[in-house]
């Protein structure tokens, strides 16, 4: 586990990552403690995936300074990789071994001694709920399956740190529930787990998330303290004949704080919800649009996501303009 001391499990201090001229990751300071379950959010493009690589001993940073487990990324990548384990979202499993196969494999590639290697595998068959299924081909098994298993070959060396990137890509409803219920268990026996994702309902469940944009982090904190950023006013859900259009005679009047596409309706957002439903009906009366569906809605961290995004989309728009 992590050395002794009540240190932070992960550090960055004002990190920087360069290729040529593009800047990757641009001062970025994070403080992760021990046990924690951590979301890392962002676009493509944003550099979660630099940060990982920099963390995991993959890559150096250009300046600034990085520990995990005690252990400076620079200089030390060699007892960090020793002290972490690592989950991709394709898993890294070899389909033609056996479950049991496959967890001895990788036990004697993290250098799990043969005396603790049977206690080890036998924890995390009954961990995984593989048990039953330890002499089945990887290859049959069903993608949420497979994600345990790849969970458990991750913490075979009991490492105190997980980087797990997109652990839960392409597994359906019920498996990444499922899965997230490990993670609990493993944050609770003292794991420090590092997750990103691209589903905005599983960001709920970090303790805390950081959201990255051009390289940079533009807002951290809880779920809760996250949904406070959106500041006041009140959210409703609109579907209408006609979205676009709606978005057109919704932007600007002053009852209308902000407009945004959800999935096949809109996100409007409103100082009063009375004032603003009635502004919605006459807006879109007046434009002969119908209205399917108007409803008060709570914020979720898509909505956050979305307008913080949105926000450091426009203030860039407006920095190009000034100059």
């Amino acid at each position: 586990m992590l050395p002794k001391g009540n240190g932070p499990a992960v550090v960055l201090e004002k990190l920087v990552k360069r290729f040529g001229d593009f800047v990757a990751v641009d001062q970025v300071s994070l403080e992760i403690p021990r046990g924690e379950i951590f979301g890392f959010l962002g676009p493509n493009g944003a550099g979660k995936s630099t940060t990982i690589r920099i963390l995991c001993g993959l890559l150096g940073p250009t300046s600034g300074r990085a520990t995990v487990a005690e252990f400076d990324v620079a200089t030390q990548a060699e007892d960090i990789r020793r002290n972490i384990g690592y989950m991709s979202q394709k898993f890294s499993l070899y389909d033609d071994l056996t479950v049991e196969e496959n967890i001895v494999f990788f036990g004697g590639v993290y250098g799990v001694k043969p005396d603790i290697l049977p206690v080890r595998r036998d924890y995390v068959l009954k961990m995984a709920g593989l048990e039953d299924r330890r002499a089945s081909l990887t290859r049959l098994l069903s993608g949420g399956w497979k994600q345990r298993l790849a969970l458990g070959c991750a913490i075979l060396h009991e490492p105190p740190i997980l980087f797990l990137d997109e652990p839960t890509s392409g597994v359906d409803p019920i498996a990444r529930r499922n899965f997230w219920d490990l993670i609990y268990q493993l944050s609770a026996a003292g794991h420090t787990i590092f997750v990103t994702t691209h589903y905005m309902d599983e960001a709920e469940y970090c303790h805390r998330i950081a959201l990255m944009y051009g390289g940079r982090v533009i807002a951290l904190g809880s779920p809760a303290e996250l949904k406070r950023l959106l500041g006041e006013g009140h959210l409703l859900y609109l579907e209408s004949s006609d979205l676009m259009g709606s978005m057109t005679a919704l932007n600007g009047l002053p009852e209308i704080l902000d407009v945004a596409v959800f999935g096949g309706g809109l996100h409007v957002k409103v100082a009063d919800n009375r004032q603003g439903e009635a502004a919605i009906h006459t807006a879109l009366d007046a434009a002969g649009i119908k209205i399917g569906r108007l409803e008060p809605i709570t914020a979720t961290m898509e909505d956050v996501f979305v307008s913080l995004i949105e926000h450091e989309e426009q203030s860039a728009r407006e920095e190009k303009s000034a100059a």
